[in-house]
């Protein structure tokens, strides 16, 4: 990890009403800036899907399982694995029971990425959190992340970590350039549904894992950004993003709870976003 780069945009972030926080700046090429510990682990609440989702698709380009394997049936259809990675296989943001048909709705939905972990869990015949480590963690040198819990939201990392997470973002080197270009393209289109702690949206676009910002207003990412970027944000206080059409990723990790401040972070982090893409876009990978 290099020696932290100036930023000016990234020194907003000293003002946040957080005990720790850190970030990064990425482009295709590399890190571009920094700001905080960038070693400092942090949980990574539903940053972890992301994660997690790229363990699944390499599982499905191992021939371990695959996209459209059915992982259940329930209100006279069946429920696929990339149902659930797109939160359309209607089952709840909590819970066992599915509520809806699959691909009708996009309902959020931790408890449809922990059976995912279940459904790798089975057909590798390993522990989620041992494929995760061997697929994802280890071939990106991410040593100091690890899934402590869910793969909804159970892992722990660092921003140089996540650093390495978003050069895979930019250059698939795990999976083909097919099943990235599905990663970030829209599943089932048109699906309506709820972002948690920013509102409904209709359409509500989600892809593999990421979520894409599409034409959700307000959003948790800049005005800026295009509605091709794809990330995630997680209750920790956690966010990452990528805009290829920008060539620019930001990665942000902090120790207070969204919950706790939602209304300021919602205000913070998409300034944060657009003064980054001010700065840096149009630079990264020049």
């Amino acid at each position: 990890m290099p020696a932290p780069i100036d930023s000016v945009a990234l020194a907003a972030i000293e003002q946040w009403p957080v005990a720790h926080a850190a970030g990064a700046v990425v482009g295709p090429d590399g890190v571009l800036a920094t700001i905080g510990d960038v070693e400092r682990p942090f949980e990574l609440a539903s940053v972890t899907k992301p994660l997690s989702a790229l363990a699944v698709l390499v599982a499905c380009e191992e021939g371990v399982i695959g996209l459209d394997t059915v992982v259940d049936r329930h209100h006279g259809a069946a429920m696929t694995v990339r149902h659930l990675l797109a939160h359309a296989g209607g089952m709840p943001f909590e819970g066992s029971r599915p509520i809806a048909a699959p691909g009708v709705r996009r309902i959020y939905s931790n408890a449809g990425f922990d059976r995912l972990g279940e459904v790798v869990e089975a057909a590798a015949a390993m522990p989620f959190a041992e494929y995760l480590d061997e697929a994802v963690l280890q071939p990106l040198g991410m040593s100091t992340t690890a899934l402590t819990g869910r793969p909804s939201a159970g892992a722990v990392s660092t921003v140089a970590d996540l650093c390495r997470a978003a050069g895979e973002l930019f250059e698939p080197r795990l999976v083909s350039p097919g099943m990235a270009r599905a990663m970030r393209t829209v599943q089932y289109p048109g699906l309506a549904g709820i972002v948690p702690g920013i509102g409904r949206f209709d359409p509500c676009d989600w892809g593999l894992g990421v979520e894409l910002k599409g034409t959700k207003r307000p959003h948790w990412m800049g005005a800026g950004n295009g509605p091709a970027t794809f990330g995630h944000f997680g209750g920790a206080g956690t966010f990452l993003w990528v805009d290829e059409g920008a060539r620019t990723a930001l990665i942000v990790l902090t120790d207070r709870r969204f919950d706790q401040w939602s209304a300021e972070a919602l205000r913070r982090w998409p300034a944060l976003s657009d003064a980054v893409l001010d700065e840096f876009a149009g630079r990264a990978g020049s």
